[in-house]
């Protein structure tokens, strides 16, 4: 189906900028790029929150509730209550630990968001389609539900890592992708996952993500290390949202292997500062005082900044438990440089091992360690799998690209239920 006419879409997200997460980035920049070269029309439902840190938190920062426009997309911030976070937190965890029955929905009224009015605001909101991202939050029940009353398409964008079992454990989830008119999937990984639970292949469409890879090829890396104050020592990184399940434990315990054969590398953290950063810098304070001048540690750094961080790198790093993608993969490989990731997930869907990076055993320190020192002392093979990936991008993840997949998705959706309605049933 073709469109001779801008969209109306409404996109519903946990947060949007200026929050943190990688869901996040992709809502806000798929948003901008539809605007600015389709002339469509955005809004975007949101919370009131810096992170999903926050929704069953009460007293952390907000953001003022309200509208306001951010690159020409409308953006409706909602308030978000957390006051049951602390009576729910113990109870769910115990029902989880316990496996009872009902311990998905405790999961589901913990992590939130609780937003009042939100259903009834995606039901009254003038909108062609609704597109909601990501599971395992609440909002994407009531965007679902306010699509249908008004009786308009809904598409899912889950997000999943399965390998999470207390975020995405809950047959809850595929009920709702089995009433979605669409479920975006990241990966074929993804796809089959929602697949063997009962979502029809035929309304799963895999749109990987997006990175805009000029910024990344305009930078030197000389300059870059020495903005970064690096020097011209071999550079391993790690950048990304701080979390539990990132694996920056297990780059910390690989540093030691690699600092014996390779002393003078320095290793880069750089990421939103979470809870789990407190852990990394008391990891960081039992180091001696000349191995811990070898790391340096970047919080909180604006988006500009990023193309930098990656550009002073040799290697990046990424020994994640679980993606739904990893856009940093994307991100690293716009620098030119080759990654490496876990074998586990959705991951190697993302990476092809040997070829734009490498891949090693979750949580497998030695593996991390050896991987590294390969590429630190392969260089040759380090700028070609880093060349591969770059090649890669340009070719099927640009921004351009993935927003044009989207939206091709949405106008499917729309051409089938006007089908559907016009022949008296529901798609």
């Amino acid at each position: 189906m073709t469109s001779d006419r801008p969209l109306r879409l409404l996109h519903v997200v946990q947060g949007y900028a200026p929050a943190v997460g990688g869901t996040e980035r992709v809502i806000r920049r798929l948003s901008e790029e539809l605007v600015s070269r389709y002339g469509d029309e955005v809004t975007v439902f949101t919370t009131d929150c810096y992170s999903a840190e926050a929704f069953p938190r009460p007293g952390r920062p907000s953001l003022p509730t309200g509208e306001e426009t951010i690159e020409e997309v409308v953006v409706r911030r909602f308030h978000v209550v957390r006051s049951l976070g602390p009576l729910l937190g113990p109870v769910q965890e115990v029902a989880f630990r316990l496996g009872l029955p009902f311990n998905q929905y405790l999961r589901h009224w913990y992590a939130g968001p609780i937003i009042p009015g939100l259903t009834r605001a995606v039901r009254d909101h003038a909108a062609d389609l609704v597109c909601a991202s990501s599971f395992p939050l609440r909002h994407m029940y009531q965007a679902l539900r306010g699509a249908r009353r008004s009786g308009r398409p809904c598409v899912l964008v889950g997000g999943m890592h399965p390998e999470d079992r207390w975020g995405y454990d809950r047959p809850m989830i595929h009920r709702a992708i089995q009433r979605a008119d669409l479920y975006i999937a990241y990966t074929g990984f993804e796809a089959q996952h929602v697949a063997a639970r009962g979502a029809d292949l035929e309304r799963v469409e895999v749109i990987g993500l997006g990175v805009d890879p000029e910024p990344f090829a305009r930078v030197d890396p000389g300059e870059a290390r020495r903005r970064l104050g690096l020097g011209e020592h071999p550079v391993v990184g790690f950048v990304g949202q701080l979390g539990v399940h990132k694996g920056v434990d297990t780059l910390l315990e690989a540093m030691p292997a690699i600092w014996a054969r390779q002393p003078t590398t320095r290793l880069l953290i750089a990421g939103v500062r979470t809870e789990f950063a407190a852990q990394v810098e008391a990891r960081l304070a039992r180091l001696d005082e000349e191995t811990r001048r070898k790391v340096v540690l970047r919080y909180d750094f604006d988006e500009e900044e990023k193309p930098w961080l990656f550009g002073a790198l040799d290697v990046f790093v990424s020994p994640s438990g679980y993606e739904s993608f990893g856009m940093t993969f994307l991100e690293a490989w716009a620098a030119g440089k080759p990654v490496i990731g876990c074998r586990t997930g959705a991951v190697p869907d993302v990476i092809r091992d040997g070829r734009d990076g490498l891949l090693i055993p979750f949580r497998d320190s030695e593996a991390l360690a050896s991987a590294v020192l390969g590429l630190l002392e392969e260089p040759g093979m380090a700028c070609e799998m880093g060349r591969r990936g770059c090649a890669r991008v340009r070719d099927r993840h640009t921004w351009r690209t993935v927003a044009a997949r989207f939206r091709e998705g949405y106008l499917e959706v729309l051409g089938r239920s006007r089908h559907d309605q016009r022949f008296g049933r529901w798609s």
